[in-house]
């Protein structure tokens, strides 16, 4: 077959020879990995976790748990998603399986949370009735909103399936392209929108639902932030344009996650021939 197969067994570029079969198990494994973590993950966002019985630890103890759970997902997140961790990883792993481990890693620290995470029986807001049925269909609708979201750029990136499946193909992956479409042409990050949807729409905030809430929101804003220097690293003055016309987000008017001032190249210095005429001593 045509194509570069550098990162495959027997590739001359990588110092780890992945075998066929083990990366094929890997890479398939991954994607069942996922979903099944995308079905864990909807019922314990939507219904929570119901507080344990009479071995349940203090209050504060088991919402100190429920935060260190919430805090290692983003952070194992975030350190994935810096390319320095990407460039000392791909030295050992084919840069095709990244995505995978990617994958993997997140699916890893969510059943975590799904394992641990301590519940609790008290209650900031409950709410029945049509207004229940309102926040209901905002969760769902947040759900199609990240799945569509995920689709502009490439749900196969995310769950490292385009990658895997071009090293399965002994294709050469072709460099991401960013297209400002579909959602991405009213903000700059529909993704992690959707995402912000997920956990603040519940009818039942329980108090540990509300750390996660918490704790996830400054995720979410922070990340967003990350995301646009790394664009603007990768892709460019493309990227940087895009930030002057575009808001991170809907009613964002200021700040790096507003609109991006357009940066002003300053003009050339001009001599003028008057400027280099000798003077006369006074």
């Amino acid at each position: 077959m045509d194509g570069d197969t550098s990162g495959i067994a027997g590739g001359s570029s990588s110092a780890f020879a992945w075998r066929r079969w083990p990366g094929i198990a890997a890479g398939l494994g991954t994607q069942v990995a996922f979903g099944f973590t995308v079905w864990y993950l909807f019922w314990f966002l939507r219904d929570g976790v119901a507080p344990r019985g009479s071995d349940r630890p203090p209050l504060a103890s088991a919402l100190l748990v429920d935060a260190l759970l919430s805090l290692q997902f983003a952070v194992v997140h975030s350190l994935l998603l810096w390319p320095r961790t990407k460039a000392v990883v791909t030295r050992r792993l084919p840069a095709e399986f990244y995505g995978s481990l990617f994958c993997v890693a997140t699916c890893a620290g969510l059943a975590c949370m799904f394992r641990f995470w301590q519940g609790s029986s008290v209650v900031l807001w409950h709410v029945e009735g049509a207004a229940a049925s309102a926040i209901r269909t905002g969760f769902y609708v947040s759900w199609v909103a990240l799945f569509y979201s995920l689709s502009l750029t490439g749900l196969g990136y995310q769950t490292g399936w385009t990658q895997w499946w071009h090293w399965f193909r002994r294709r050469k992956l072709p460099r991401r392209q960013f297209v400002e479409r579909g959602a991405y042409a009213w903000m700059r990050h529909p993704v992690y929108l959707s995402f912000l949807g997920l956990v603040w729409f519940t009818p039942h905030m329980s108090i540990d639902h509300a750390v996660l809430t918490g704790l996830w929101t400054v995720y979410l804003f922070l990340g967003s932030y990350l995301k646009d220097l790394r664009l603007e690293g990768f892709i460019g003055d493309v990227y940087r344009d895009y930030c002057t016309r575009v808001r991170g987000y809907p009613f964002i008017f200021f700040g790096p996650l507003g609109k991006h001032p357009r940066r002003v190249s300053p003009e050339p210095a001009v001599l003028r021939l008057s400027d280099s005429r000798p003077r006369r001593a006074a």
